[in-house]
C-alpha cells in the first residue's frame, strides 16, 4: 500500500522526468565571414539561397557577417577582423582570396575567384593542398567575348578594353593573341578610380573605338551602372563578363551564372562546416556559361545583332 505521501512523492517524479527530457542543447549558430571587394546582389542571393536549400536559416542557425573593401591592404585588415570575430568559415570572392590566404591563419576559407593556381591560392585544382578552396570562374573567356563582339559586328575593327592598374598581364596577352587572330585592333583604357570611367569612354567614342570590353575587377563590378549608362550615353557597344550587366542595360555579356556559383561554393561551405578538409575538396569551374543579350539596349543604340547570334544566346532580354 502506498502512502499519500509516497504517491505525491512518486507523482512529482513522473511529471518532472518529461520535463527534464524535454530540454535540449541549445542549437549551434554557424557564423559565415563574408569577405568581397564590392557588393554585388546576386552573389550573396546565390550564396544564401545554397545555404537554405541545404537547411541553414539566418537568425536561426546561421549568422553572415559581410565586410567589404578594395584594395590589399584594406581587405586583410577586414579578414583579421573576420577571423577575430571566430567565424566558423572564410567566404571569399576575387582579389579578396588573396587577402584571406595571407590572413585568415587556421580559419577555413571558401573562394570564388579566377585562376587560383596563377595566382598562389591552391596547389592545383585536384588537390588545393591547404587551408582554401571553392570554385574558379576564368578560363579563356575574354577571347570568346572577343569573337562573340566581332560576331556581333563583322565590321568591328577596333575594342577599347577596359583595365584597372590590378589586370593581370597574363590575361592582357591573352586578349591581345585573340584580338590579333580576329583582325582587330585592341585599346587599353585605364580606369584607376571611378572618376576615371567618363573621360575613358569619352575618349573612346572620340577616337572611334567600336566596342569595349571590360575586364573582370571589384572596381567595375562596383560601378556596374554607371559603366552601362556610360557605354549608352557614347553610343558603345558593350560585351560584360556576365548577366549582372546586360540586366541592369549592357548590351551584351558572356561567362558564368554567378548566382548559380555562389550556390554552388555554399556546398563548399556546407561541408567544411560538417568537418570536410579544403585540401580534400577539388577546385570546381563553373558548369553553366551563358550568352545573354539585351535586344532593347541593341534598339536604343540602332544596332542590329545578328539572327545567328540571337538564337545561340541562352536568354534574349526584350
Amino acid at each position: 500500500m502506498i502512502s499519500r505521501r509516497g504517491f505525491g512523492f512518486a507523482a512529482l517524479g513522473a511529471s518532472a522526468l518529461p520535463l527534464a527530457a524535454q530540454v535540449q542543447p541549445a542549437a549551434k549558430v554557424y557564423r559565415i565571414g563574408w569577405l568581397a571587394p564590392a557588393p554585388v546582389p546576386s552573389t550573396l542571393q546565390g550564396f544564401r539561397a545554397g545555404l537554405r536549400a541545404l537547411g541553414y536559416v539566418e537568425g536561426s542557425n546561421l549568422v553572415i557577417v559581410e565586410r567589404y573593401a578594395i584594395g590589399p591592404e584594406p581587405l586583410a585588415g577586414l579578414a583579421a577582423e573576420l577571423v577575430a570575430a571566430r567565424v566558423d568559415v572564410l567566404m571569399t570572392s576575387g582579389a579578396a582570396a588573396r587577402a584571406a590566404k595571407n590572413t585568415a591563419g587556421a580559419t577555413l576559407v571558401v573562394f570564388v575567384t579566377g585562376n587560383p593556381v596563377e595566382t598562389g591560392l591552391v596547389v592545383s585544382l585536384a588537390r588545393p593542398g591547404g587551408s582554401l578552396t571553392g570554385l574558379s570562374v576564368m578560363g579563356g573567356l575574354e577571347a570568346k567575348r572577343l569573337q562573340f563582339l566581332k560576331e556581333a559586328f563583322p565590321k568591328l575593327s577596333r575594342v577599347g578594353v577596359l583595365t584597372t592598374s590590378t589586370t593581370q598581364q597574363s590575361l592582357m596577352m591573352e586578349l591581345e593573341a585573340a584580338a590579333h587572330s580576329l583582325g582587330l585592333e585592341m585599346t587599353r583604357l585605364e580606369v584607376r578610380v571611378p572618376d576615371d570611367l567618363e573621360p575613358a569612354l569619352a575618349a573612346a567614342a572620340k577616337d572611334r573605338v567600336g566596342a569595349i570590353l571590360p575586364l573582370s575587377s571589384p572596381l567595375f563590378a562596383a560601378e556596374k551602372q554607371r559603366i552601362v549608362n556610360l557605354a549608352t550615353k557614347h553610343r558603345l557597344p558593350a560585351m560584360y563578363e556576365h548577366r549582372d550587366f546586360t540586366e541592369a542595360g549592357g548590351l551584351l555579356s558572356y561567362g558564368p551564372d554567378i548566382f548559380d556559383v555562389f550556390r554552388r561554393a555554399a556546398g563548399y561551405v556546407d561541408k567544411i562546416l560538417k568537418g570536410a578538409r579544403p585540401a580534400d575538396l577539388p577546385v570546381e569551374q563553373p558548369t553553366k556559361i551563358e550568352l545573354v543579350i539585351n535586344l532593347k539596349t541593341a534598339k536604343a543604340l540602332g544596332l542590329t545583332i545578328p539572327q545567328s547570334l540571337l538564337l545561340r544566346a541562352d536568354e534574349v532580354i526584350q
